[in-house]
C-alpha cells in the first residue's frame, strides 16, 4: 500500500474512532440518593434562556421535553401540573472543535534489489487538521420541596451538518435513553 493511501487510512480511521459515540456523565448529591429513588412524579422548570438559536428554539425543546417523558414514562415516573416530586431541567451547547493528528507515515528497514535489508530513513510525519461542532446536552434534576440540584446528567456528541431531522431526532433521543440509564443512582454507586 502507498504512503499516502496508509496515511488516509490511518486519519479515517482515527476520525471515526473519534466522533462513533456519544459520552456520558452523571452526577449527584450522594445524601439524596435515598430520596431519588422514591421519586414518582416530576414537572418540567421553565425554558432556560441562551442565545444561540441552534439550541434554545421551540423544536428542540419539544424534541428534548418528548424524548425525556418517553423515558421517564417508560419506567413509570408521571408528569404532572402540580406538586411534583422533582423538577427537570435542561441546557445546551454547540462548540467549535478542533481535531489535530500527527501521523508518522513511514520508518524503518526495507527491502532492497536481491532481497537485501536497507536502512528507508524515516518520512516527514503528517498532520491532519479537521474542524467540527461539539452538542453537548445537560439533564438536571431538582429536588421540589428543597428546590436544590440532586443530580445532572450530561451528554456530548459530534455533530453532523448532513444530518436530516429525523436522524438529529434519534441521535437527541439516544443521548437522552444514555445520560438517564444512570437515573436514579443505586445506593453505593
Amino acid at each position: 500500500m502507498s504512503h499516502p493511501l496508509r496515511s488516509l487510512l490511518l486519519f479515517l480511521t482515527l476520525a471515526l474512532v473519534a466522533c462513533a459515540g456519544i459520552e456520558t456523565n452523571t452526577n449527584y448529591d450522594p445524601s439524596a440518593v435515598g430520596k431519588l429513588s422514591q421519586y414518582r412524579t416530576y414537572s418540567w422548570l421553565a425554558r432556560p434562556q441562551g442565545k444561540d438559536t441552534r439550541v434554545y428554539n421551540d423544536v428542540v425543546e419539544a424534541n428534548v421535553k418528548q424524548a425525556v417523558d418517553r423515558e421517564l414514562q417508560s419506567r413509570g415516573y408521571r408528569l404532572v401540573d402540580q406538586n411534583p416530586d422533582f423538577r427537570l431541567g435542561w441546557q445546551g451547547a454547540i462548540d467549535r472543535k478542533l481535531d489535530i493528528q500527527t501521523v508518522d507515515t513511514y520508518y524503518g528497514y526495507g527491502w532492497g534489489p536481491g532481497y537485501a535489508p536497507y536502512y528507508a530513513g524515516a518520512a516527514a510525519p503528517s498532520t491532519y487538521v479537521r474542524q467540527y461542532d461539539q452538542g453537548t446536552l445537560i439533564i438536571d434534576v431538582v429536588d421540589a420541596a428543597s428546590n436544590k440540584l440532586v443530580w445532572r446528567g450530561t451528554a456530548q456528541a459530534e455533530l453532523s451538518n448532513d444530518s436530516t431531522a429525523p436522524e438529529k431526532q434519534k441521535r437527541l433521543g439516544e443521548a437522552i435513553n444514555k445520560i438517564l440509564e444512570d437515573f436514579p443512582p443505586k445506593p453505593g454507586e
